[in-house]
């Protein structure tokens, strides 16, 4: 498992640069779930990138914009385990998928940096749930991802765009890394109906910037 990871969060910074702000959350029966912030700006507490931490996990100043004006966030734990088919009678301990979760937004805008414990949740649920998170998938949260955020789900996106897949040794499957697109509930209601690549559509004739901590949900009438 450890060494997993350290291929993970390698293929991260490869990526991304250093985090400059990290923080973690355990919940019972689960392995422990980090969350990197990632600005471009560097290391920013100590020497692992950790600070001491406010009420939102991470080091206490905010995030800062890298070069594009946004803040990554990654998930760091996930992949250690392959997800098992919910059906399945006896899960592999090796085979299965894996992945990685990315949530990508406009720095300064909003409080996003309040999204450790949203992503930490998404992240555990493979384990807590026994879902296999896949691209075209909904996941839901029941509560805003941030404090005041008009998007309480996710769309999960297909792998590739801003992190290659994680190639591991076999019998091991790749670490996938997988954006999550923020949705209003007008928006996973009528996913539900019409389906994702619908509704990515949507997005994209209508020029939504998926980005945007404030955007309110696209028209779909």
């Amino acid at each position: 498992m450890a060494d997993v990871l350290a291929l993970v969060e390698a293929r991260l910074l490869l990526a991304f640069g250093e985090p400059d702000a990290r923080a973690s959350v355990t919940f019972l029966g689960t392995d422990r779930i980090e969350v990197l912030r990632f600005t471009g700006a560097g290391a920013g507490g100590g020497p692992d990138g950790s600070g001491p931490g406010g009420s939102d996990g991470f080091q206490g100043s905010g995030p800062g914009p890298d070069a594009e004006g946004v803040v990554r966030y990654a998930t760091l734990g996930m992949s250690a385990h392959p997800m098992a088919d919910p059906t399945a009678t006896l899960a592999d301990p090796l085979r299965g998928p894996r992945a990685e979760l990315l949530l990508t937004v406009r720095a300064g805008l909003a409080a996003t940096d309040q999204v450790l414990r949203p992503l930490a949740v998404l992240a555990a649920s493979p384990q807590v749930e026994g879902v296999v998170v896949a691209p075209g998938a909904s996941l839901g949260l029941g509560e805003p991802l941030w404090p005041g955020a008009p998007f309480p789900s996710v769309l999960v996106g297909e792998p590739g765009g801003l992190v290659a897949d994680l190639e591991l040794d076999e019998p091991l499957d790749p670490v996938r890394f997988l954006p999550l697109l923020p949705m209003t509930p007008n928006e996973a209601a009528w996913k539900r109906v019409h389906g994702a690549a619908a509704l990515q559509e949507r997005w994209l004739a209508r020029g939504t910037d998926l980005r945007d901590p404030l955007r309110s949900s696209v028209a779909l009438d």
